[in-house]
């Protein structure tokens, strides 16, 4: 599995292209903005996008997901079904943030525990992690031992849980239940901010470090 990191919007939110080397046939994971530039990415590195990746409902995620959608006519996937009302308030979300106008959309599938997505030759299992919002999801390539996990975990942080039915103690369940288990050599690409791993973060993480929970 190959990725690029592709930060959008004025939130520097991190886009992910990513592809299955052997056929060159990858998805795009949150696309919040900037079309144009994950299109020249796509072409660069000579990737047919054949899915759009969603983890969460919020509008620097998934702003251009539409757009991107129809123009290379592939399918939405996820969020679960409980960020729904995120996508419906897409309009709302816009302009409150500023963003240029998004309608609300359905996407083509939602996503729940236990399911499994196929990028190419490679697989990526679904984890549902509520929290920061209550239907997010982590994409988590077990052969790579990478990890997309949108706004439930970041370097030396964790999700904001102040939002519409955001849950902090759901979020912190869903990282030490859910994340800390695939395995402390995992790296993990954050919405937002630099790259880490879930060993770095279980030793050093100010709000979910090992030690806090003994």
């Amino acid at each position: 599995m190959k990725y690029q990191l592709i930060p959008v919007t004025p939130f520097q939110q991190n886009c992910s292209l990513i592809w299955c080397e052997q056929s060159l046939k990858g998805a795009v994971v949150d696309p919040g903005g900037n079309l144009e530039r994950i299109l020249e990415e796509a072409a660069k590195n000579h990737v047919q996008i054949e899915q759009v990746l969603l983890t969460h409902g919020h509008i620097d995620h998934v702003g251009a997901a539409q757009t991107l959608a129809e123009q290379l006519n592939v399918p939405i996937v996820g969020p679960h079904l409980a960020d729904s009302f995120w996508l419906e308030s897409l309009p709302k979300q816009s302009q409150h943030f500023g963003f240029v106008h998004c309608d609300p959309f359905t996407p083509s599938r939602f996503l729940q525990e236990g399911d499994e997505v196929t990028v190419g030759e490679q697989v990526l299992s679904v984890l549902h992690c509520p929290g920061h919002t209550p239907g997010h999801v982590v994409f988590f390539a077990k052969e790579a031992a990478i990890a997309w996990v949108g706004d439930v975990l970041f370097r030396g942080s964790i999700g904001r849980t102040d939002f519409p039915q955001s849950n902090h103690q759901d979020l912190i369940d869903s990282i030490t239940k859910k994340l800390w288990p695939l395995g402390k050599e995992v790296q993990f690409i954050p919405g937002h901010g630099p790259l880490s791993t879930f060993g770095e973060e279980r030793a050093q993480n100010p709000f979910v470090a090992d030690q806090l929970f003994d």
